[in-house]
């Protein structure tokens, strides 16, 4: 198993609340070869909600392999315009 740290933002939150998930700063175990978008659909989110996944603060393809340890932070669609810029999210959909 692989342990990593889980964050989520804006209406992705509320989602996961909805499940009864946590999603600031929880301790998740995933199977080895686990992918962002496997992560994303095993807790019952659409990868359509999420425009970025970013792993140790950088943004990463949906296909990019979790390890143990890593920071995981997955932001939703319609995040403003500067901030796209500034975060890195800029042609980093996949």
């Amino acid at each position: 198993m692989v342990t990593i740290v889980f964050n989520a933002f804006s209406f992705l939150q509320e989602k996961l609340k909805a499940q009864g998930l946590s999603y600031v700063n929880v301790s998740i175990e995933i199977g080895e070869g686990t992918t962002i978008k496997k992560l994303i659909t095993d807790m019952g989110l659409d990868p359509g909600d999420v425009e970025t996944a970013f792993i140790n603060g950088h943004a990463e393809p949906l296909d990019t392999s979790l390890h143990s340890g890593d920071r995981v932070a997955l932001v939703p669609s319609g995040t403003p315009g500067p901030y796209r810029v500034l975060l890195g999210m800029v042609n980093k959909h996949a």
